[in-house]
Protein backbone atom coordinates (compact mmCIF):
# COMPACT_ATOMS: atom_id res chain seq x y z
CA UNK A 1 0.00 0.00 0.00
CA UNK A 2 2.85 2.39 0.88
CA UNK A 3 4.47 1.67 -2.47
CA UNK A 4 1.20 2.39 -4.28
CA UNK A 5 0.72 5.71 -2.46
CA UNK A 6 4.29 6.67 -3.22
CA UNK A 7 3.78 5.86 -6.92
CA UNK A 8 0.65 8.00 -6.99
CA UNK A 9 2.51 10.97 -5.43
CA UNK A 10 5.20 10.63 -8.06
CA UNK A 11 2.65 10.04 -10.88
CA UNK A 12 -0.64 11.85 -10.07
CA UNK A 13 -2.27 10.64 -13.33
CA UNK A 14 -2.04 7.03 -12.10
CA UNK A 15 -4.70 7.73 -9.49
CA UNK A 16 -7.11 8.93 -12.16
CA UNK A 17 -6.48 5.75 -14.22
CA UNK A 18 -7.26 3.54 -11.24
CA UNK A 19 -10.36 5.59 -10.50
CA UNK A 20 -11.67 5.34 -14.09
CA UNK A 21 -10.97 1.61 -14.28
CA UNK A 22 -12.86 1.12 -11.02
CA UNK A 23 -15.81 3.13 -12.37
CA UNK A 24 -15.91 1.03 -15.56
CA UNK A 25 -15.79 -2.24 -13.61
CA UNK A 26 -18.55 -1.11 -11.27
CA UNK A 27 -20.62 0.02 -14.26
CA UNK A 28 -20.43 -3.36 -16.02
CA UNK A 29 -21.07 -5.23 -12.79
CA UNK A 30 -24.20 -3.13 -12.43
CA UNK A 31 -25.28 -4.01 -15.96
CA UNK A 32 -24.71 -7.70 -15.23
CA UNK A 33 -26.73 -7.52 -12.01
CA UNK A 34 -29.51 -5.66 -13.81
CA UNK A 35 -29.57 -8.28 -16.58
CA UNK A 36 -29.74 -11.10 -14.06
CA UNK A 37 -32.62 -9.44 -12.23
CA UNK A 38 -34.42 -8.76 -15.50
CA UNK A 39 -34.07 -12.35 -16.63
CA UNK A 40 -35.29 -13.60 -13.26
CA UNK A 41 -38.30 -11.33 -13.47
CA UNK A 42 -38.90 -12.46 -17.03
CA UNK A 43 -38.68 -16.09 -15.95
CA UNK A 44 -41.16 -15.52 -13.14
CA UNK A 45 -43.57 -13.91 -15.60
CA UNK A 46 -43.07 -16.58 -18.24
CA UNK A 47 -43.55 -19.56 -15.97
CA UNK A 48 -46.18 -18.26 -13.57
CA UNK A 49 -49.51 -19.10 -15.20
CA UNK A 50 -51.95 -16.21 -15.30
CA UNK A 51 -54.81 -18.17 -16.78
CA UNK A 52 -58.36 -17.04 -17.23
CA UNK A 53 -59.54 -20.02 -19.24
CA UNK A 54 -61.10 -23.32 -18.23
CA UNK A 55 -59.13 -26.46 -17.47
CA UNK A 56 -60.16 -28.19 -20.71
CA UNK A 57 -59.82 -25.16 -23.00
CA UNK A 58 -59.18 -26.81 -26.41
CA UNK A 59 -57.86 -23.82 -28.38
CA UNK A 60 -54.08 -23.74 -28.47
CA UNK A 61 -54.05 -20.03 -29.37
CA UNK A 62 -55.70 -19.23 -26.03
CA UNK A 63 -52.93 -21.02 -24.14
CA UNK A 64 -50.44 -19.29 -26.39
CA UNK A 65 -51.37 -15.88 -24.99
CA UNK A 66 -49.93 -16.98 -21.64
CA UNK A 67 -47.09 -19.16 -22.94
CA UNK A 68 -46.00 -17.47 -26.17
CA UNK A 69 -42.60 -19.15 -26.50
CA UNK A 70 -43.99 -22.65 -26.30
CA UNK A 71 -46.86 -21.75 -28.60
CA UNK A 72 -44.65 -20.15 -31.21
CA UNK A 73 -42.45 -23.22 -31.28
CA UNK A 74 -45.54 -25.44 -31.54
CA UNK A 75 -46.64 -23.53 -34.65
CA UNK A 76 -43.46 -24.68 -36.37
CA UNK A 77 -44.98 -28.16 -36.60
CA UNK A 78 -46.90 -26.75 -39.56
CA UNK A 79 -43.65 -27.01 -41.53
CA UNK A 80 -43.69 -30.29 -43.45
CA UNK A 81 -40.59 -29.78 -45.58
CA UNK A 82 -38.28 -32.14 -43.68
CA UNK A 83 -37.92 -35.62 -45.08
CA UNK A 84 -35.34 -38.15 -43.96
CA UNK A 85 -34.31 -41.28 -45.83
CA UNK A 86 -37.50 -43.10 -44.88
CA UNK A 87 -39.78 -40.72 -42.99
CA UNK A 88 -39.96 -37.12 -41.75
CA UNK A 89 -42.85 -34.65 -41.68
CA UNK A 90 -43.52 -34.64 -45.42
CA UNK A 91 -46.58 -36.44 -46.75
CA UNK A 92 -45.62 -39.91 -47.95
CA UNK A 93 -48.10 -42.21 -49.69
CA UNK A 94 -47.05 -45.49 -48.13
CA UNK A 95 -49.25 -47.57 -50.46
CA UNK A 96 -47.63 -45.97 -53.47
CA UNK A 97 -44.15 -46.60 -52.10
CA UNK A 98 -44.96 -50.11 -50.88
CA UNK A 99 -47.86 -51.56 -52.97
CA UNK A 100 -47.67 -54.92 -51.17
CA UNK A 101 -49.35 -53.24 -48.19
CA UNK A 102 -52.57 -53.05 -50.19
CA UNK A 103 -52.74 -56.85 -50.33
CA UNK A 104 -51.72 -57.26 -46.69
CA UNK A 105 -54.69 -55.08 -45.66
CA UNK A 106 -57.21 -56.42 -48.19
CA UNK A 107 -60.68 -55.96 -46.77
CA UNK A 108 -59.57 -53.23 -44.35
CA UNK A 109 -59.63 -49.43 -44.66
CA UNK A 110 -55.85 -49.13 -44.80
CA UNK A 111 -55.86 -50.77 -48.24
CA UNK A 112 -57.70 -47.68 -49.52
CA UNK A 113 -55.44 -45.02 -48.08
CA UNK A 114 -52.40 -44.94 -45.85
CA UNK A 115 -50.26 -41.84 -45.73
CA UNK A 116 -47.60 -41.03 -43.20
CA UNK A 117 -48.97 -38.51 -40.72
CA UNK A 118 -47.71 -34.96 -41.14
CA UNK A 119 -47.71 -34.29 -37.41
CA UNK A 120 -49.94 -32.96 -34.65
CA UNK A 121 -50.73 -29.68 -36.40
CA UNK A 122 -52.56 -31.49 -39.22
CA UNK A 123 -54.26 -34.20 -37.18
CA UNK A 124 -57.81 -32.95 -37.81
CA UNK A 125 -57.28 -32.20 -41.50
CA UNK A 126 -55.66 -35.55 -42.22
CA UNK A 127 -58.27 -37.68 -40.45
CA UNK A 128 -61.03 -35.79 -42.23
CA UNK A 129 -59.43 -36.30 -45.64
CA UNK A 130 -58.35 -39.91 -45.43
CA UNK A 131 -60.40 -42.48 -47.33
CA UNK A 132 -60.38 -44.66 -44.23
CA UNK A 133 -63.06 -42.50 -42.61
CA UNK A 134 -65.19 -42.78 -45.72
CA UNK A 135 -67.78 -40.29 -47.00
CA UNK A 136 -70.50 -40.17 -44.34
CA UNK A 137 -73.40 -38.13 -45.75
CA UNK A 138 -77.01 -38.43 -46.89
CA UNK A 139 -77.73 -40.90 -44.12
CA UNK A 140 -74.70 -43.07 -44.85
CA UNK A 141 -72.55 -43.52 -41.72
CA UNK A 142 -68.77 -43.59 -41.57
CA UNK A 143 -67.14 -47.05 -41.44
CA UNK A 144 -65.21 -45.80 -38.40
CA UNK A 145 -66.44 -45.12 -34.84
CA UNK A 146 -66.14 -41.90 -32.86
CA UNK A 147 -63.28 -43.54 -30.97
CA UNK A 148 -61.09 -42.71 -33.99
CA UNK A 149 -61.15 -39.09 -32.82
CA UNK A 150 -59.64 -40.08 -29.47
CA UNK A 151 -56.06 -39.03 -30.22
CA UNK A 152 -56.67 -36.32 -32.78
CA UNK A 153 -57.80 -33.29 -30.83
CA UNK A 154 -57.86 -31.29 -27.60
CA UNK A 155 -61.63 -31.31 -28.01
CA UNK A 156 -61.71 -34.99 -27.03
CA UNK A 157 -61.01 -34.50 -23.29
CA UNK A 158 -63.45 -31.56 -23.41
CA UNK A 159 -66.16 -33.83 -24.79
CA UNK A 160 -65.34 -36.53 -22.24
CA UNK A 161 -65.89 -33.97 -19.47
CA UNK A 162 -69.08 -32.74 -21.13
CA UNK A 163 -70.92 -35.90 -22.20
CA UNK A 164 -68.91 -38.71 -20.59
CA UNK A 165 -66.13 -41.08 -21.62
CA UNK A 166 -68.23 -43.95 -22.97
CA UNK A 167 -70.58 -41.50 -24.66
CA UNK A 168 -67.65 -39.88 -26.49
CA UNK A 169 -66.61 -43.25 -27.89
CA UNK A 170 -70.14 -44.25 -28.92
CA UNK A 171 -71.58 -43.70 -32.37
CA UNK A 172 -70.01 -43.40 -35.79
CA UNK A 173 -67.19 -41.01 -36.64
CA UNK A 174 -69.22 -38.25 -38.26
CA UNK A 175 -71.54 -37.63 -35.29
CA UNK A 176 -68.86 -35.60 -33.47
CA UNK A 177 -67.34 -34.01 -36.55
CA UNK A 178 -68.68 -30.54 -35.69
CA UNK A 179 -67.29 -30.77 -32.14
CA UNK A 180 -63.78 -32.12 -32.82
CA UNK A 181 -62.07 -29.23 -34.61
CA UNK A 182 -58.93 -28.23 -32.66
CA UNK A 183 -55.72 -30.10 -33.41
CA UNK A 184 -53.56 -31.90 -30.83
CA UNK A 185 -52.04 -29.39 -28.42
CA UNK A 186 -51.69 -27.91 -24.96
CA UNK A 187 -54.72 -29.35 -23.14
CA UNK A 188 -53.77 -32.88 -24.16
CA UNK A 189 -50.69 -32.85 -21.93
CA UNK A 190 -50.90 -29.94 -19.45
CA UNK A 191 -52.96 -28.93 -16.45
CA UNK A 192 -54.25 -25.42 -17.13
CA UNK A 193 -53.72 -24.12 -13.59
CA UNK A 194 -50.26 -25.51 -12.80
CA UNK A 195 -48.93 -26.45 -16.26
CA UNK A 196 -47.88 -29.78 -14.77
CA UNK A 197 -47.96 -32.70 -17.17
CA UNK A 198 -51.19 -34.64 -16.87
CA UNK A 199 -52.91 -37.64 -18.46
CA UNK A 200 -56.03 -36.53 -20.30
CA UNK A 201 -56.90 -39.89 -21.92
CA UNK A 202 -58.51 -42.37 -19.50
CA UNK A 203 -57.43 -45.41 -21.56
CA UNK A 204 -53.84 -45.03 -20.32
CA UNK A 205 -54.89 -44.68 -16.68
CA UNK A 206 -57.16 -47.72 -17.00
CA UNK A 207 -54.40 -49.79 -18.62
CA UNK A 208 -52.01 -48.99 -15.77
CA UNK A 209 -54.68 -49.91 -13.22
CA UNK A 210 -55.23 -53.30 -14.86
CA UNK A 211 -51.46 -53.90 -14.70
CA UNK A 212 -51.50 -53.04 -11.00
CA UNK A 213 -49.63 -49.76 -11.44
CA UNK A 214 -50.44 -46.31 -10.11
CA UNK A 215 -49.72 -43.78 -12.84
CA UNK A 216 -49.99 -40.90 -10.36
CA UNK A 217 -46.69 -42.06 -8.85
CA UNK A 218 -44.82 -41.52 -12.12
CA UNK A 219 -41.88 -39.12 -11.94
CA UNK A 220 -41.70 -35.94 -14.00
CA UNK A 221 -39.18 -37.60 -16.35
CA UNK A 222 -41.49 -40.58 -16.80
CA UNK A 223 -44.38 -38.24 -17.50
CA UNK A 224 -42.36 -36.71 -20.33
CA UNK A 225 -42.92 -40.05 -22.09
CA UNK A 226 -46.29 -41.06 -20.63
CA UNK A 227 -48.07 -38.04 -22.08
CA UNK A 228 -46.95 -39.42 -25.45
CA UNK A 229 -48.12 -42.91 -24.45
CA UNK A 230 -51.69 -41.61 -24.31
CA UNK A 231 -51.77 -41.94 -28.10
CA UNK A 232 -48.55 -43.40 -29.52
CA UNK A 233 -49.47 -46.95 -28.50
CA UNK A 234 -51.27 -50.08 -29.65
CA UNK A 235 -54.99 -50.07 -28.88
CA UNK A 236 -58.28 -51.63 -29.90
CA UNK A 237 -62.00 -50.89 -29.59
CA UNK A 238 -63.60 -53.11 -26.95
CA UNK A 239 -67.23 -54.08 -27.52
CA UNK A 240 -67.52 -56.60 -24.66
CA UNK A 241 -69.81 -56.31 -21.65
CA UNK A 242 -72.12 -53.76 -23.25
CA UNK A 243 -69.34 -51.39 -24.25
CA UNK A 244 -69.41 -49.62 -27.59
CA UNK A 245 -66.00 -49.17 -29.22
CA UNK A 246 -64.40 -48.45 -25.85
CA UNK A 247 -60.75 -47.43 -26.31
CA UNK A 248 -58.56 -50.05 -24.62
CA UNK A 249 -54.82 -50.74 -24.47
CA UNK A 250 -54.06 -54.52 -24.58
CA UNK A 251 -51.30 -54.57 -21.99
CA UNK A 252 -52.81 -56.92 -19.41
CA UNK A 253 -50.32 -59.68 -20.26
CA UNK A 254 -47.35 -57.40 -21.03
CA UNK A 255 -46.03 -54.86 -23.51
CA UNK A 256 -44.27 -57.08 -26.06
CA UNK A 257 -45.74 -58.21 -29.38
CA UNK A 258 -46.27 -61.77 -28.15
CA UNK A 259 -47.92 -60.52 -24.94
CA UNK A 260 -50.50 -58.50 -26.84
CA UNK A 261 -50.95 -61.35 -29.31
CA UNK A 262 -51.85 -63.69 -26.42
CA UNK A 263 -54.23 -61.07 -25.04
CA UNK A 264 -56.08 -60.77 -28.35
CA UNK A 265 -56.17 -64.54 -28.89
CA UNK A 266 -57.59 -65.09 -25.41
CA UNK A 267 -60.57 -62.79 -26.07
CA UNK A 268 -60.94 -63.98 -29.68
CA UNK A 269 -60.59 -60.43 -31.01
CA UNK A 270 -59.86 -59.48 -34.61
CA UNK A 271 -59.91 -56.12 -36.37
CA UNK A 272 -61.15 -57.59 -39.64
CA UNK A 273 -61.30 -60.72 -41.77
CA UNK A 274 -58.85 -60.70 -44.65
CA UNK A 275 -60.75 -60.69 -47.95
CA UNK A 276 -58.33 -63.10 -49.67
CA UNK A 277 -57.12 -65.55 -47.03
CA UNK A 278 -60.16 -65.23 -44.71
CA UNK A 279 -57.76 -65.00 -41.75
CA UNK A 280 -58.98 -63.16 -38.61
CA UNK A 281 -56.51 -60.29 -38.66
CA UNK A 282 -55.00 -57.91 -36.13
CA UNK A 283 -54.06 -54.36 -37.14
CA UNK A 284 -51.27 -52.82 -35.11
CA UNK A 285 -51.85 -49.10 -34.66
CA UNK A 286 -48.62 -47.34 -33.66
CA UNK A 287 -46.95 -49.07 -30.69
CA UNK A 288 -44.22 -46.44 -30.41
CA UNK A 289 -44.16 -46.33 -26.61
CA UNK A 290 -44.18 -50.09 -26.15
CA UNK A 291 -41.29 -50.54 -28.61
CA UNK A 292 -39.39 -47.62 -27.07
CA UNK A 293 -39.72 -49.26 -23.65
CA UNK A 294 -37.70 -52.23 -24.93
CA UNK A 295 -34.85 -50.04 -26.22
CA UNK A 296 -31.63 -48.70 -24.76
CA UNK A 297 -32.85 -45.10 -24.43
CA UNK A 298 -35.75 -46.07 -22.17
CA UNK A 299 -33.42 -48.32 -20.18
CA UNK A 300 -31.15 -45.33 -19.52
CA UNK A 301 -33.95 -42.97 -18.55
CA UNK A 302 -34.16 -40.94 -21.75
CA UNK A 303 -37.70 -39.70 -22.34
CA UNK A 304 -39.56 -39.12 -25.60
CA UNK A 305 -39.40 -35.37 -25.02
CA UNK A 306 -35.62 -35.43 -24.56
CA UNK A 307 -35.23 -36.30 -28.24
CA UNK A 308 -38.41 -35.03 -29.91
CA UNK A 309 -38.88 -31.90 -27.77
CA UNK A 310 -35.44 -30.96 -26.42
CA UNK A 311 -34.89 -27.95 -24.19
CA UNK A 312 -33.89 -24.68 -25.82
CA UNK A 313 -32.84 -21.26 -24.57
CA UNK A 314 -34.23 -17.92 -25.65
CA UNK A 315 -33.66 -14.56 -24.01
CA UNK A 316 -31.98 -16.20 -21.04
CA UNK A 317 -34.88 -18.61 -20.55
CA UNK A 318 -34.78 -22.38 -20.81
CA UNK A 319 -37.98 -24.05 -21.98
CA UNK A 320 -39.16 -27.14 -23.83
CA UNK A 321 -39.20 -26.78 -27.59
CA UNK A 322 -42.75 -27.68 -28.67
CA UNK A 323 -41.74 -28.10 -32.29
CA UNK A 324 -42.29 -31.85 -32.21
CA UNK A 325 -40.20 -33.34 -34.96
CA UNK A 326 -37.74 -36.02 -35.94
CA UNK A 327 -34.48 -35.71 -33.99
CA UNK A 328 -32.74 -36.11 -37.35
CA UNK A 329 -33.85 -32.58 -38.16
CA UNK A 330 -32.45 -31.27 -34.88
CA UNK A 331 -29.44 -33.47 -34.13
CA UNK A 332 -27.39 -30.84 -32.29
CA UNK A 333 -30.14 -30.16 -29.74
CA UNK A 334 -31.30 -33.74 -29.36
CA UNK A 335 -28.69 -36.46 -30.04
CA UNK A 336 -25.57 -34.33 -29.51
CA UNK A 337 -26.56 -33.50 -25.93
CA UNK A 338 -25.42 -37.01 -24.99
CA UNK A 339 -23.49 -38.29 -28.00
CA UNK A 340 -20.21 -36.69 -28.99
CA UNK A 341 -19.97 -38.07 -32.52
CA UNK A 342 -20.26 -35.80 -35.53
CA UNK A 343 -23.76 -35.09 -36.81
CA UNK A 344 -23.28 -36.99 -40.06
CA UNK A 345 -21.97 -40.01 -38.17
CA UNK A 346 -25.02 -40.02 -35.91
CA UNK A 347 -27.37 -39.80 -38.88
CA UNK A 348 -25.50 -42.59 -40.67
CA UNK A 349 -25.88 -44.74 -37.57
CA UNK A 350 -29.67 -44.32 -37.74
CA UNK A 351 -29.81 -45.03 -41.47
CA UNK A 352 -27.67 -48.14 -41.13
CA UNK A 353 -30.09 -49.58 -38.59
CA UNK A 354 -33.08 -48.64 -40.72
CA UNK A 355 -31.57 -50.16 -43.88
CA UNK A 356 -30.94 -53.50 -42.20
CA UNK A 357 -34.37 -53.76 -40.65
CA UNK A 358 -36.18 -52.55 -43.77
CA UNK A 359 -34.46 -55.23 -45.85
CA UNK A 360 -35.74 -58.01 -43.56
CA UNK A 361 -39.16 -56.42 -43.30
CA UNK A 362 -39.42 -56.21 -47.09
CA UNK A 363 -38.75 -59.94 -47.38
CA UNK A 364 -41.41 -60.60 -44.75
CA UNK A 365 -43.95 -58.53 -46.69
CA UNK A 366 -43.33 -60.64 -49.79
CA UNK A 367 -43.86 -63.84 -47.78
CA UNK A 368 -47.10 -62.50 -46.35
CA UNK A 369 -48.46 -61.61 -49.77
CA UNK A 370 -47.64 -65.13 -50.94
CA UNK A 371 -49.30 -66.80 -47.96
CA UNK A 372 -52.51 -64.76 -48.40
CA UNK A 373 -52.66 -65.65 -52.10
CA UNK A 374 -51.88 -69.30 -51.42
CA UNK A 375 -54.57 -69.46 -48.74
CA UNK A 376 -57.08 -68.03 -51.22
CA UNK A 377 -56.10 -70.77 -53.66
CA UNK A 378 -56.78 -73.39 -51.00
CA UNK A 379 -60.24 -71.96 -50.35
CA UNK A 380 -60.95 -71.85 -54.08
CA UNK A 381 -60.08 -75.55 -54.32
CA UNK A 382 -62.54 -76.43 -51.55
CA UNK A 383 -60.51 -76.40 -48.33
CA UNK A 384 -62.54 -76.78 -45.13
CA UNK A 385 -62.56 -74.63 -42.02
CA UNK A 386 -60.90 -77.42 -40.06
CA UNK A 387 -58.12 -77.81 -42.62
CA UNK A 388 -57.47 -74.07 -42.62
CA UNK A 389 -57.66 -73.38 -38.89
CA UNK A 390 -53.94 -73.63 -38.03
CA UNK A 391 -52.98 -71.95 -41.31
CA UNK A 392 -55.18 -68.93 -40.62
CA UNK A 393 -53.76 -68.58 -37.12
CA UNK A 394 -50.25 -68.65 -38.57
CA UNK A 395 -51.17 -65.89 -41.03
CA UNK A 396 -52.68 -63.85 -38.21
CA UNK A 397 -49.60 -64.15 -35.98
CA UNK A 398 -47.04 -63.53 -38.73
CA UNK A 399 -48.77 -60.41 -40.02
CA UNK A 400 -49.44 -59.08 -36.54
CA UNK A 401 -45.72 -59.18 -35.80
CA UNK A 402 -44.92 -57.56 -39.13
CA UNK A 403 -47.46 -54.78 -38.46
CA UNK A 404 -46.17 -54.34 -34.91
CA UNK A 405 -42.68 -53.69 -36.29
CA UNK A 406 -43.89 -51.49 -39.17
CA UNK A 407 -46.66 -49.37 -37.64
CA UNK A 408 -44.30 -47.61 -35.25
CA UNK A 409 -42.29 -45.62 -37.75
CA UNK A 410 -39.42 -45.13 -35.31
CA UNK A 411 -39.15 -48.77 -34.24
CA UNK A 412 -35.96 -49.47 -36.19
CA UNK A 413 -34.25 -46.81 -34.09
CA UNK A 414 -36.17 -46.93 -30.82
CA UNK A 415 -35.40 -50.62 -30.33
CA UNK A 416 -33.55 -52.18 -33.28
CA UNK A 417 -32.70 -55.40 -31.46
CA UNK A 418 -36.30 -56.06 -30.39
CA UNK A 419 -37.69 -55.03 -33.76
CA UNK A 420 -35.30 -57.39 -35.56
CA UNK A 421 -36.30 -60.20 -33.19
CA UNK A 422 -40.01 -59.66 -33.87
CA UNK A 423 -39.48 -59.59 -37.65
CA UNK A 424 -37.35 -62.74 -37.47
CA UNK A 425 -40.06 -64.61 -35.57
CA UNK A 426 -42.65 -63.45 -38.11
CA UNK A 427 -40.54 -64.76 -41.01
CA UNK A 428 -40.33 -68.16 -39.31
CA UNK A 429 -44.08 -68.29 -38.72
CA UNK A 430 -44.85 -67.22 -42.30
CA UNK A 431 -42.53 -69.87 -43.76
CA UNK A 432 -43.95 -72.61 -41.53
CA UNK A 433 -47.46 -71.57 -42.55
CA UNK A 434 -46.55 -71.73 -46.24
CA UNK A 435 -45.23 -75.25 -45.74
CA UNK A 436 -48.57 -76.26 -44.21
CA UNK A 437 -50.36 -74.67 -47.14
CA UNK A 438 -48.15 -76.46 -49.67
CA UNK A 439 -48.94 -79.80 -48.04
CA UNK A 440 -52.66 -79.02 -48.02
CA UNK A 441 -52.63 -77.94 -51.66
CA UNK A 442 -50.77 -81.14 -52.57
CA UNK A 443 -53.47 -83.28 -50.95
CA UNK A 444 -55.98 -81.41 -53.10
CA UNK A 445 -54.06 -82.22 -56.25
CA UNK A 446 -52.39 -78.84 -56.72
CA UNK A 447 -48.62 -79.22 -56.92
CA UNK A 448 -47.69 -76.04 -58.76
CA UNK A 449 -46.42 -72.74 -57.38
CA UNK A 450 -49.28 -70.32 -56.83
CA UNK A 451 -48.59 -67.34 -59.13
CA UNK A 452 -47.45 -64.15 -57.46
CA UNK A 453 -49.78 -61.30 -58.50
CA UNK A 454 -48.69 -58.23 -60.44
CA UNK A 455 -48.91 -55.65 -57.69
CA UNK A 456 -46.04 -53.48 -58.84
CA UNK A 457 -48.09 -50.29 -58.33
CA UNK A 458 -50.69 -49.13 -55.84
CA UNK A 459 -53.29 -49.02 -58.58
CA UNK A 460 -52.61 -52.59 -59.71
CA UNK A 461 -52.68 -53.86 -56.12
CA UNK A 462 -55.99 -52.13 -55.37
CA UNK A 463 -57.53 -53.51 -58.58
CA UNK A 464 -56.25 -56.98 -57.63
CA UNK A 465 -58.16 -56.97 -54.33
CA UNK A 466 -61.26 -55.50 -56.00
CA UNK A 467 -61.38 -51.87 -54.84
CA UNK A 468 -63.30 -49.29 -56.89
CA UNK A 469 -60.96 -46.41 -56.15
CA UNK A 470 -62.63 -43.97 -58.53
CA UNK A 471 -65.90 -44.20 -56.63
CA UNK A 472 -64.20 -44.01 -53.23
CA UNK A 473 -62.26 -40.89 -54.24
CA UNK A 474 -65.25 -39.21 -55.85
CA UNK A 475 -67.45 -39.82 -52.80
CA UNK A 476 -64.75 -38.45 -50.52
CA UNK A 477 -64.38 -35.26 -52.51
CA UNK A 478 -68.12 -34.64 -52.36
CA UNK A 479 -68.01 -35.18 -48.60
CA UNK A 480 -65.12 -32.72 -48.18
CA UNK A 481 -66.90 -30.07 -50.24
CA UNK A 482 -70.38 -30.64 -48.83
CA UNK A 483 -70.07 -31.68 -45.19
CA UNK A 484 -66.79 -30.26 -43.84
CA UNK A 485 -67.86 -26.60 -44.38
CA UNK A 486 -70.98 -27.28 -42.32
CA UNK A 487 -68.89 -28.72 -39.48
CA UNK A 488 -66.58 -25.72 -39.55
CA UNK A 489 -69.50 -23.29 -39.58
CA UNK A 490 -71.09 -24.93 -36.55
CA UNK A 491 -67.75 -24.97 -34.70
CA UNK A 492 -67.09 -21.30 -35.53
CA UNK A 493 -70.52 -20.30 -34.21
CA UNK A 494 -69.90 -22.20 -30.97
CA UNK A 495 -66.41 -20.77 -30.47
CA UNK A 496 -67.66 -17.22 -31.21
CA UNK A 497 -69.43 -17.41 -27.85
CA UNK A 498 -66.04 -17.78 -26.20
CA UNK A 499 -63.71 -15.36 -27.99
CA UNK A 500 -59.96 -15.38 -27.41
CA UNK A 501 -59.06 -13.44 -24.25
Amino acid sequence: MATLNENIRKKPWLGWVIFLVTVVIVFFLGLLASSIMERRAEAVFAYTPQVNYESWEPRNAVWGKVFPREYQSYLKTADTTFRSKYHGSATIDMLENYPRLVVLWAGYGFSRDYKQGRGHYYAITDVRNTLRTGAPMDGKPSPQPNTCWACKSTDVPRMMQTIGIAETYAGTWETLGHEIVNAIGCADCHDAKTMNLRISRPALIEAFERMGKDITRASHQEMRSLVCAQCHVEYYFDNRDGRQNYLTFPWDKGLKAEDMERYYDAINFSDWTHSLSKAPMLKAQHPDWEVYMTGIHAERGVSCADCHMPYKSEGGLKFTDHHLQSPLNNVEASCAVCHREKTMNLIKNVYDRQDQIYANRSKLEELLVRVHVEAKKAWDLGATEEQMQDILMGIRHAQWRWDYSAAGHGSSFHAPVETSRVIGSAINIAQETRIKLARLLATMGYNEEVPYPDISTKEKAQAFIGLDMQKLNNDKQIFIQKVIPVWDSLAAAREAEYPLR
